[in-house]
């Protein structure tokens, strides 16, 4: 068999390498952590630990810059990067966004934490801006629910409940049952920090750097970019108005 045609025989069984993300749709990279329930439990307080964020912010970081993303939005163990209609990496492939994102993610985590971590990823797409809020306010909601589960069962568990009953008492609880769960134990859930209830956004902001031009000597100021990380986000509809605020002020400067 001529060499040319075994090799594009071959490739033909690559089935899902044409794969592009759809032209002039808003792309969402979602990153989560495998094994991490274990691999939190065994060196993190529970049932949040800063120390965790902080390495899943640096990681959401890396990867906000490294995709050339707009926004980043992480909870838990998960991070989601939106990337702009006009976005050509990796050709759109599908493959390659997937994978070079975990790789991403993975190297990133386990580069600041010292040990290996691994991360799978996944693709969302949107249309318009309004998929793009429905996206984030859906993950922010999974923020929600996650970290009211989260409180009631470390909450049982340190209370000397096993895994088995800690679970079993949650299996039918309503959400007025578990606020009212934690507040017998003195915890009420509205009050705790809002990183851990709502998750943390990082997006790009532009800052003036003072200098000094030695030639006119004269003190100037440059534009700068950076990542600006926010642990208060709000909630509900205001939430989804800062994500249009951020796509909005990306639009304007693209003008």
């Amino acid at each position: 068999m001529d060499a040319d045609e075994f090799e594009v025989r071959q490739r033909a069984r690559e089935w899902f390498h044409s794969m592009r993300v759809l032209p002039g749709a808003w792309t969402v990279v979602r990153v989560d952590g495998r094994s991490f329930s274990r691999f939190t439990e065994e060196r993190f307080d529970k049932p949040f630990d800063l120390r965790f964020s902080a390495l899943m912010v640096e990681t959401a970081q890396t990867l906000l810059t490294e995709l050339a993303g707009r926004y980043a939005y992480t909870e838990s163990d998960e991070i989601s990067v939106l990337l702009d209609p006009s976005f050509d990496l990796f050709g759109r492939g599908v493959e390659k966004i997937v994978s070079i994102s975990a790789g991403i993610a993975s190297a990133a985590f386990t580069h600041a934490a010292g040990e290996p971590a691994h991360f799978d990823g996944r693709v969302w797409i949107g249309t318009s801006t309004t998929d793009v809020a429905d996206y984030f306010s859906w993950r922010q909601s999974d923020a929600a629910r996650c970290a009211l589960n989260g409180w009631c069962y470390w909450t049982l568990r340190k209370d000397g409940k096993t895994r088995a009953e800690a679970t079993r008492a949650l299996e039918r609880a309503t959400i007025a049952d578990k606020n009212e769960l934690l507040f017998g134990y003195g915890i009420n859930f509205n009050d705790l920090p809002a990183w851990q209830r709502r998750g943390v956004g990082l997006w790009w902001e532009t800052y003036q750097r003072p200098g000094y031009d030695p030639i006119r000597e004269i003190d100037v100021a440059a534009s700068r970019r950076r990542v600006h990380v926010e642990r208060e986000l709000p909630m509900k509809d205001a939430y989804r108005d800062v994500v249009d605020r951020l796509l909005a002020a990306e639009r304007g400067a693209e003008a």
